[in-house]
């Protein structure tokens, strides 16, 4: 059901399209992935954690300060936020990251080793030891894997399984979905809405 050609209509930004279909289409053939309309909302997803297919890590480069101070209750206030800008993302990533998701504190580095990955951005040690326990690859031990398309999309599958998307993809509710990719704050949901229905149109579900 993945192909380059549905990928680049889906996500015209896309580079390498055909190593992303590769990669998708053989680990979603080992999911629960096996409709369209469940393949629809998986995608729809992917677009809005991967910025339209375009990026496979979590972007941590923030301008605004107000914006991350927002978003990260771990930041307090914008001089605060200015600072950790002015370190860059590293220094983000293992603030915002840290004593969560069974990350370390925030000198262990873990916010930034475990950091958003990958097509579903998987985040925090825990969800890393999880995703890795059923696609048995150490990314513990190799976090970078989480970055690199083969692996990531079996990650990406296997955490959908994992949470039990599809039975929530049969019946709509993509709002349901998004809290379980994204967590309570379903950040995006009106684009991962906008984006699992042209991934309708694309795979003929529309």
């Amino acid at each position: 059901m993945i192909t380059a050609e549905t990928l680049r209509k889906f996500a015209p930004k896309i580079k390498d399209a055909e190593r992303h279909a590769a990669a998708l289409e053989s680990a979603r053939t080992a999911s629960s992935v096996n409709t369209r309309r469940r393949l629809c909302h998986f995608m729809g997803q992917v677009f809005v954690e991967t910025g339209g297919l375009t990026a496979m890590e979590e972007n941590l480069r923030y301008r605004d300060p107000a914006r991350l101070d927002l978003v990260f209750s771990a930041v307090h206030g914008t001089a605060d936020a200015e600072a950790l800008i002015a370190r860059g993302p590293e220094a983000i990533a293992n603030r915002v990251y840290a004593n969560r998701l069974g990350n370390g504190n925030e000198s262990s580095g873990d916010g930034w080793r475990y950091r958003g990955s990958g097509y579903k951005q998987l985040t925090g040690r825990t969800n890393y030891a999880m995703v890795a326990a059923i696609i048995h690859v150490d990314l513990e031990g190799h976090p970078e894997l989480a970055r690199q398309a083969d692996t990531a999309a079996q990650v990406a599958f296997a955490y959908w399984d994992a949470c039990g998307c599809s039975g929530l993809a049969d019946a709509g509710d993509i709002e349901g979905i998004t809290e379980r990719v994204n967590g309570p704050a379903k950040l995006g949901l009106p684009e991962r809405r906008d984006a699992t229905l042209r991934a309708m149109d694309v795979w003929d579900l529309g």
